[in-house]
């Protein structure tokens, strides 16, 4: 049985119902059009005959005689009377009597009426019969077209199965592609989304894994060194001063590892952000405000920070904290690696269906060649954990967005910028 919900079965019903009711209108059309035609003929043999009598001089029984002899038609029965009901204009009236149909014409004359009467019984058969055969056929093309909407529902369905029964098999240890080719040209946009996904799925997964095995790198290493420290620390005695330094230096390793558990909360917490409900804004409003709050920052090192920002004004719908955490990492690196006096530039301009961010230092540059949003990676001669950048592209990627990383034109430092899609509501642009 089909579901009442079953996108098959309304397409069943909206097809069969569709492509019925056009059948029955076609079919009353040519039903009325075939009779109108039949019967049309019958009413020019009653006005020719009537034609015939008008021709004659006068109207009385003896016109009525010479008409049977030599007028006459030998299907039609004439009568004058006198016309007692003022009839104005020809009168046609269907009779059925002994199982027969005749067609009556009532034509007004002067003061008399000419009664023309005619067997319609042949004709009303060949209607009656027209109207059986229209019937029959009409039920054989209703029970087609409920085979053939059967047959294309399910003909229609069978890509949709195909990927349903893919993606039913697809884990986490099996993330194969969708062969786009074997798809209809209709359904290659969900076949590319799906790609798309598994795609992501792919990469999460990588990331995960190599988060994983960094994590349990990162604070094996610290406590291995400081197991080592204490255990060559108790094999002899040694001054207080010794000891003071070995368990500096083994606070200075927990402090590492609780900046290192900090950063791996803060996975946790961005992963909860990208649930954050997308509100709309004026994000050059909002780029502004981050930008003042971190010149703050930049000045205490001796380095500023400018914002030219466009169009004036842009209202879309964002996850603010995911959008600031990507910001803040790149703010945050641009000022960390720029030498005192130079200005981190922040742009940003809407292109093609796109808006853009761009954050601008005057550092070192990059290695373009190495893969920089890998986890616990470090580059440069500056301390941290090195997940700032992998936790960015993890928010970019559940904004929808890309970031980029690359050196400037002149070789005079490095641009890190996100791109968005946006379907955009601008005023002052």
């Amino acid at each position: 049985m089909l579901s009442q919900k079953s996108l098959r079965a309304k397409f069943i019903i909206q097809l069969a119902s569709g492509a019925s009711m056009l059948i029955l209108i076609f079919s009353v059309m040519l039903y009325h059009y075939i009779k109108i035609n039949i019967y049309e003929n019958v009413v020019k043999v009653l006005n020719l005959e009537v034609e015939k009598i008008l021709n004659l001089n006068s109207l009385n029984d003896k016109v009525y005689e010479f008409y049977n002899e030599n007028l006459g038609h030998n299907s039609v029965e004439v009568s004058i009377n006198d016309n007692k009901i003022n009839l104005s204009k020809p009168k046609y009236t269907k009779i059925y009597k002994d199982d027969k149909n005749f067609l009556k014409l009532d034509y007004p004359a002067k003061d008399k009426i000419i009664s023309l009467q005619t067997d319609t019984t042949f004709y009303a058969n060949i209607v009656s019969q027209t109207l059986t055969n229209i019937i029959v056929i009409n039920s054989t093309m209703i029970f087609l077209i409920l085979f053939y909407a059967l047959f294309l529902s399910r003909t229609l369905l069978i890509p949709i199965k195909t990927l349903t029964n893919r993606l039913s098999k697809l884990n986490e240890t099996v993330l194969i592609h969708i062969d786009e080719n074997t798809i209809p040209q209709e359904f290659k946009p969900l076949a590319k989304g799906i790609n798309r996904l598994i795609d992501r799925i792919y990469t999460f997964i990588q990331y995960q894994k190599e988060l994983f095995i960094g994590i349990a790198h990162e604070l094996k290493t610290p406590l291995a060194v400081m197991k080592t420290k204490n255990e060559v620390t108790l094999l002899k005695k040694r001054d207080v001063e010794k000891y003071i330094e070995a368990l500096q230096n083994n606070n200075n390793s927990i402090n590492a590892m609780n900046k290192m558990i900090s950063s791996i909360l803060e996975i946790g917490r961005q992963e909860n952000a990208q649930f954050e409900k997308g509100v709309e804004k004026d994000i050059i409003a909002y780029l502004d405000e981050i930008s003042n709050n971190f010149k703050i920052l930049a000045r205490n090192e001796g380095k500023d920070v400018d914002a030219r920002l466009s169009p004036s004004e842009f209202f879309m719908t964002i996850q603010p904290t995911l959008l600031l955490h990507i910001l803040q990492n790149f703010i945050q690196n641009a000022i960390k690696f720029s030498p005192k006096g130079s200005v981190i530039l922040i742009k940003s301009r809407l292109y093609d269906g796109f808006f853009e961010i761009s954050v601008i230092d005057e550092g070192c540059g990059i290695d373009e060649s190495l893969d920089l949003f890998a986890p616990f990676k470090r580059y440069g001669d500056k301390s941290g954990a090195g997940l700032g950048l992998f936790l960015a592209k993890g928010a970019a990627q559940a904004m929808n967005a890309k970031i980029y990383l690359k050196n400037r034109n002149d070789k005079k430092g490095s641009v890190a910028s996100i791109k968005i899609p946006t379907s955009h509501k601008t005023k002052g642009f």
